[in-house]
């Protein structure tokens, strides 16, 4: 579809029941969840063991051909598990798999079919070990990690880094830096002198900001009926 065609009324409902389901489900499974935040589509966020923990204000994304999956599967009692920190953004099909910990600090953003995790998951010379080595993975505040990208154990990115679709990450990346290609090369950094704007800034504000965006709903979805959002759906035509 082109536009939205439900009623403004409708997508509210919509909007309400996410925020239900994720109370009513997502939370009890998680050892801490912070305020706010948007978790689309959550009923295809698949959560397995702890702990876990996610911060205040992320963007949560999930769809039913790629589940966002937060997994803890450990032999260590005193495992750390996962830390998500607040403002993050994670996308379809991201996936994190923990033995031990990993970190990701605030304001990262996580895109499509992105893979993290700390352990090789078998014995290199024992493949009969469940767990093979771990080593904790830290992404500091800031890092943007592309589309299909896999960040190995013991690998910590410094702040405000990027790591570019399909990369490997399997050693350490400084800050401000810039990261492609299997395994993962620095090929340039950032510049100094332009300023960064994180998603925590751009959240800073959360009330103000969930105003903005139900005024662009309003103005968007003004005159929809449920009439022709159903005519949409059953009935398809050139510009829906």
């Amino acid at each position: 579809m082109k536009k939205d065609h439900r009623p403004y009324w409708l997508k509210r409902l919509y909007i309400l029941f996410q925020k239900y389901y994720t109370n009513r489900y997502i939370r009890p499974q998680l050892d801490a969840m912070g305020r706010g935040g948007a978790y689309m589509k959550p009923w295809h966020i698949e959560i397995f063991g702890g702990p876990i923990r996610i911060g205040s204000y992320p963007t949560v994304i999930a769809a039913p051909d790629r589940r966002l999956r937060l997994t803890v599967w450990s032999d260590k009692p005193d495992a750390k598990g996962i830390t998500i920190g607040d403002y993050c953004l994670l996308c379809p099909g991201v996936r994190i798999l923990a033995a031990s910990e990993i970190t990701i600090g605030e304001s990262c953003m996580i895109a499509s079919g992105a893979y993290i995790t700390d352990s090789d998951w078998h014995g290199i010379y024992d493949r009969s070990l469940p767990i093979g080595n771990t080593a904790p993975v830290v992404l500091e505040e800031n890092v943007w990690v592309g589309d299909s990208a896999i960040i190995c154990k013991g690998v910590r990115i410094g702040k405000n880094s990027i790591i570019g679709a399909g990369a490997v990450v399997a050693s350490d990346i400084p800050e401000n830096a810039i990261a492609v290609g299997n395994p993962a090369r620095v090929i340039k950094y950032l510049d100094p002198e332009t300023k960064l704007r994180t998603r925590g800034e751009w959240l800073a504000n959360p009330g103000k900001l969930a105003r903005e965006f139900d005024v662009i709903d309003r103005d968007q979805l003004q005159g929809n009926s449920v009439i022709g959002w159903f005519r949409s759906l059953l009935f398809p035509r050139q510009g829906d």
